[in-house]
């Protein structure tokens, strides 16, 4: 069934999370491929046990979604990929032709900023920031050193809801997903003024580069 709830990503049922981006081209056909993945799934028996969610983002840029599906394990997702996964990209494709699967991830979340207790805020911009290391090693201390600037900076980010940084498995990058009270608070901490750890953040060794992108949550469906 779908849901207007944000997923949440501390779930420790959820040893799989995976990201993944498809480019559709325009807003209107942003719109029309939403419709399209509610429809296929509404229609079909919940694919899998081990799925605990899946949600789905209009990219700011008005040309991308993105998909982050909660497994319980990989192999739940390599069942549901065999069996189930083609036929309904199958009928979202006759509905919207011509859409290009950029990429599919994997991840293990590492740590998060959890939302507070009894924070109710209902995020209304949610930004995805992939960091690019040299190899595997640091990505662990570097999430640590970003976690103690925010402890340090809660003005700065008043607007953040929560934020959780998780490693890709093929070892390359961190993906953190952050939740915003909103678009303007989001450009307030950008604009806030710099600090020491914030400074060691981003000159981090090995850290080869940054790539963000802004979504607003489109479409959650869960087991009914």
């Amino acid at each position: 069934m779908r849901t207007e709830e944000h997923p949440d990503p501390t779930d420790p049922r959820a040893g799989a999370p995976f990201f993944s981006t498809w480019r559709v081209g325009t807003p209107e056909r942003q719109r029309r491929a939403v419709e399209a993945i509610g429809r296929t799934w509404e229609r079909r028996p919940w694919p899998a046990k081990g799925l605990l969610g899946y949600h789905v983002y209009a990219g700011h840029d008005g040309s991308t979604l993105m998909h982050y599906s909660q497994w319980r394990g990989e192999q739940d997702y390599e069942a549901f990929f065999k069996t189930h996964r083609q036929e309904r990209n199958d009928e979202i494709d006759t509905a919207v032709p011509g859409i290009e699967r950029v990429e599919l991830r994997r991840y293990r979340r590492y740590r998060s900023r959890e939302r507070a207790a009894g924070d109710v805020r209902v995020p209304g911009l949610i930004v995805t920031v992939r960091i690019d290391f040299e190899g595997a090693g640091g990505r662990e201390e570097w999430v640590d050193l970003v976690l103690k600037a925010l402890e340090g900076d809660t003005e700065g980010h008043a607007g953040l809801v929560s934020a959780h940084f998780h490693l890709s498995t093929d070892g390359g990058h961190v993906l953190n997903y952050a939740e915003w009270e909103s678009a303007a608070a989001y450009e307030r901490a950008l604009a806030a003024p710099s600090t020491d750890v914030w400074e060691r953040v981003r000159t981090y060794d090995g850290v080869t580069g940054f790539a963000g992108s802004r979504y607003a949550h489109a479409l959650g469906l869960v087991p009914g």
